[in-house]
């Protein structure tokens, strides 16, 4: 009996051994490797190493913006034993309310991760290291704080990124894939309570840090530019203003500025108003500086000889149905005159020679109604109807600047053809990528006979300057061309051309022979009493930036222009 005992007892014990060493091969050999890997990732993880954003410069490498590497504090919900207590004195250490941290603590109780608050300053990391929390339930990690050291300087330009990084607007949104470069990734090994206790040599994808981005912007003029807005708007009490500097030989933008602004660096609460970058997105009727654009285009083809004269019909026009006025009763005036003068009878004349499809020809080969393509979001491209919608009206509409909407910017290159012999070329705001990237070349189109560019900048228009409109953008020592334009804005009640609402702007270019540079400034609704004239209003803003201008280019002054007298029958109207 015993012997048989023994022998159950000895054979239950192999087979249980048997079974054991199976199992034990199985672990081992058949899913070791398995478990390896799950013990691998157990101890192994993965962490990102975020990329510097490239900086913003501008065209002399001032810091527009550029970013610094803050901490950022993060809790191990899991591994808490005293939530509550670790909220609290979090909240009384970072001034943020415990109640709040508390909820979304046990909102995710197993959690291996949860942002506390992200880019501490110095001031709270150091009151955070002094509450010595437990080990292995909290941690920071570092993050880019972008910060903008010229402040509210070209701030719709450059735009702002967000606290994850996003670009918002302006060169931000609109150079972001090179601006941002790529994380990259490493391994760490984590101890039993998820710890990092050793960060790997390996690198699972390498880092890539973001471009620099150098801007065509020159910081010293665009301050000078936004300074004059602000006293354009502290005098004549508008909704906006911007100004727009270019240079013609090249298309680089020395100039975008906006007013109202805002300083990125504080962004909580920023206005619909202040946001805007309105170079790219005001669109207005332009009124008279849209004249010579259509003088230059009936030069072009044929229609229009520069010693022509029209009768001015003493300041009563019938077009068909429609009777059209000048400000004054002129009688005959010469191609010159009637920019001089800014005769709507004269254009309208001018425009039925050229008929609605020369007109709407002049308006698209000079660029409006289309973008000019500038490197950051939300341009606009202004407004221009199908020919098949324009009538009759159009045909006198047109040639004094309604029936169309146009942007600063384009207006601005716009002129910058006239003062480029004729070459459109489009706008550049982005200079160089990395230092040493070469960027494509700009587009150039010739849009008028280059002799007729450089008549209509050294005579009507130097004229308009000397003895027209724009008598108060001269500049001593140079010869200075320029138009003004005053545009009635429709009357949201009524639908029709308000006489109270105006877009009152200015363009200029020095010097005539050889224009250096082209200023645009447009001032909307200004609301203060007296005549709103582009003349009055914009031309000495316009002046101020050109003249600054001139000097941060080095261009010396010339021979200065004498006065013409005034040859009109009274005064002048845009």
């Amino acid at each position: 009996m015993w012997r048989w005992r023994e022998k159950t007892i000895v054979s239950v014990l192999v087979a249980a051994l048997c079974v054991l060493l199976g199992r034990l091969v199985e672990l081992q050999f058949v899913r070791g490797p398995q478990f390896a890997r799950i013990a691998r990732r157990q101890h192994l993880a993965e962490e990102p190493i975020p990329a510097r954003p490239g900086d913003i410069c501008d065209r002399e490498g001032r810091l527009l913006a550029t970013s610094v590497e803050v901490a950022s504090l993060f809790l191990i919900p899991e591994q808490l034993d005293s939530p509550w207590t670790t909220c609290e004195r979090l909240g009384l250490a970072l001034g943020i309310d415990a109640q709040i941290l508390m909820d979304r603590v046990a909102a995710r109780p197993e959690s291996q991760f949860l942002w506390v608050k992200r880019r501490l300053s110095a001031e709270e990391r150091a009151r955070v290291e002094a509450l010595e929390l437990t080990p292995g339930t909290w941690g920071f990690r570092e993050e880019y704080l972008r910060v903008y050291p010229q402040g509210a300087v070209a701030a719709q330009v450059v735009g702002l990124r967000d606290i994850d990084g996003i670009g918002r607007g302006g060169v931000e949104e609109g150079c972001q894939v090179a601006l941002r470069g790529r994380d990259g990734v490493r391994e760490v090994r984590r101890d039993a309570r998820g710890r990092v206790v050793e960060a790997l040599e390996r690198l699972d994808r390498p880092l890539e840090h973001g471009s620099e981005i150098q801007l065509t912007l020159d910081a010293v003029l665009q301050l000078h530019a936004e300074q004059t807005l602000a006293e354009v708007a502290a005098t004549w009490k508008p909704k906006s203003c911007c100004a727009v500097v270019i240079d013609p030989r090249t298309g680089e933008l020395l100039v975008m500025a906006s007013w109202p602004g805002y300083d990125p660096n504080h962004p909580a609460g920023i206005s619909a108003a202040s946001w805007k970058n309105r170079p790219l997105v005001d669109m207005y009727e332009p009124g008279s500086t849209f004249k010579p654009f259509i003088v230059a285009w009936a030069l072009e083809q044929g229609r229009l000889r520069r010693d022509e004269v029209f009768d001015c019909e003493n300041g009563e026009y019938r077009m068909g149905r429609r009777v059209l006025h000048d400000h004054h009763r002129y009688g005959a005036l010469d191609v010159t005159d009637i920019l001089v003068k800014s005769s709507n009878i004269g254009m309208a004349k001018i425009g039925e020679r050229l008929t609605n499809a020369g007109l709407f020809d002049a308006a698209r080969v000079f660029g409006f109604g289309a973008v000019t393509g500038i490197a950051v979001p939300g341009e606009l491209p202004g407004k221009l109807r199908p020919l098949s919608d324009w009538n009759s009206y159009s045909t006198g509409s047109v040639p004094m600047g309604q029936e169309i909407a146009v942007t600063p910017l384009q207006t601005a290159v716009a002129y910058a053809a006239l003062a480029n012999k004729g070459e459109w070329i489009a706008p550049r705001l982005v200079r160089r990528i990395n230092r040493s990237d070469a960027l494509a070349s700009p587009i150039v189109a010739r849009v008028v006979d280059a002799e007729t560019a450089h008549w209509l900048c050294t005579g009507p228009l130097v004229e308009v300057v000397t003895r027209g409109t724009g008598k108060r953008a001269k500049l001593d020592g140079y010869r200075v061309f320029g138009k003004s334009g005053t545009a009635q804005k429709p009357d949201p009640a009524t639908g029709r051309y308000s006489n109270r609402l105006h877009v009152s702007s200015f363009v200029c270019g020095a010097p005539a022979e050889a224009p250096r540079a082209i200023v645009v400034v447009s001032v909307d609704e200004p609301s203060t009493s007296g005549e709103h004239f582009g003349g009055t209003i914009a031309a000495p803003a316009a002046a101020s930036i050109l003249k600054k201008t001139l000097e941060r280019l080095h261009v010396p002054p010339g021979d200065r222009v004498a006065d013409r007298a005034d040859r009109a029958e009274g005064g002048v109207f845009e």
